[in-house]
């Protein structure tokens, strides 16, 4: 049960990582170069919840396959 949570937590970031850096792409066409737009993802922490919880799952699935 216990990896289910984890799974679900690193799910749920993965999704909120993922739709702020959609939502992020708005700023392409107020006049943002792709390198910009990068630049300025990088900066946000929030768009770090994205490589996080695909981190978290793909730890989850390895370690419940063993």
């Amino acid at each position: 049960m216990g990896y289910v949570f984890i799974f679900l937590i690193g799910f749920g970031l993965a999704v909120t990582g993922g739709v702020t850096i959609i939502a992020y792409m708005n700023f392409l066409p107020a006049g943002l170069s792709w390198n910009d737009y990068f630049i300025f993802i990088s900066g946000r922490m929030e768009c770090y919840f994205l490589p996080l919880g695909i981190l978290i799952m793909s730890t989850i699935l390895y370690r419940y396959q063993n």
